[in-house]
């Protein structure tokens, strides 16, 4: 059994940390979907720090990974990774927002490493399902990762896409669930329950995994075992909490997208670090 104990996750857990001031400092002159970004660092991280074959040098290779992220909100978690591992210029990030850039609330395919636009939830399984088949026809190799929101699983296109990948055997594609329990201003349970979750996605062909998504371990262990049972897609079910990091804006319903001033960010920023808050720098205090 992997532990964190055992295993050496700085590197992943500061890259992670870096990122999630990333999003703070996005929380500004505008906002953004700031708590659903939170909850996703860690998988993203993991993502495109271990598992997939992407990196800044190989954008336009045929044989790379393809990373769908169909919850396109949680696109400053995307963009903060993709700054931190070289893939997008940090100081692009200060033009979230602006006219003068394609950084916004939703992924853009001007931005290199975006494969498809997305926001409106429930389609991109659809379009890694098309890549995955794409794929199985040429007998590439390639792996196909589509992040969705609990949330978004009430989008009936979800389990349809489902239904397809199942039937055709797409056992090169991985769908990763940010199970954090609240979509928009709601918990998910309060309005459309859906568990048992595993439970329906086996009903419906998959081979799930279900973890904690905050654990590097977990994630180490899941998606070390892809693909998880040849001839079935592959499902992990990710729990995770919503403002992770914050604990002043953890799990509240009312801090989905967050707009603050100045001040409130550098705040935060400290929140974020904690006890460890005698390590900031005053750059990394600075707000835009």
């Amino acid at each position: 059994m992997i532990t964190e104990e055992n295993n050496n996750y700085q590197e992943l857990t500061d890259t992670a940390l870096k990122v999630r001031e990333h999003i703070i400092r996005m929380s500004t002159d505008g906002g953004c979907f700031t708590g659903a970004s939170l909850s996703a660092v860690d998988l993203i991280v993991y993502l495109y720090s271990r598992f997939l074959n992407i990196n800044k040098d190989n954008l336009d290779d045929p044989n790379r990974d393809y990373l769908f992220l169909s919850k396109g909100h949680d696109v400053p978690a995307l963009y903060g990774t993709f700054a931190e591992l070289g893939l997008l210029e940090k100081e692009r990030l200060k033009n979230h927002l602006l006219l003068n850039d394609h950084i916004y609330w939703h992924p853009n395919t001007k931005i290199p490493g975006i494969e498809f636009h997305s926001g409106s939830l429930g389609h991109l399984p659809s379009v890694a399902i098309g890549v995955a088949m794409d794929l199985k026809i040429s007998g590439s190799a390639n792996k196909v990762v589509c992040i969705l929101g609990d949330g978004e699983l009430n989008e009936g296109t979800c389990w349809e896409a489902m239904l397809v990948a199942n039937a055709y055997k797409l056992d090169n594609l991985l769908f990763v669930v940010d199970r954090n329990h609240f979509q928009a201003n709601m918990r998910t349970e309060d309005l459309i329950p859906l568990e048992p979750l595993a439970d329906k996605f086996e009903a419906f062909g998959a081979a799930v995994k279900r973890i904690n998504g905050h654990s590097f371990a977990e994630l180490d262990e899941a998606f070390g075992a892809f693909p998880f049972q040849a001839g079935k897609l592959n499902v992990i079910i990710a729990d995770t909490v919503r403002g992770k990091g914050l604990p002043s804006i953890q799990e509240r319903a009312d801090r989905w997208f967050c707009n603050f001033n100045a001040d409130e960010i550098q705040q935060l920023l400290l929140e974020l670090h904690g006890e460890h808050r005698t390590t900031l720098t005053s750059e990394t205090l600075v707000v835009r």
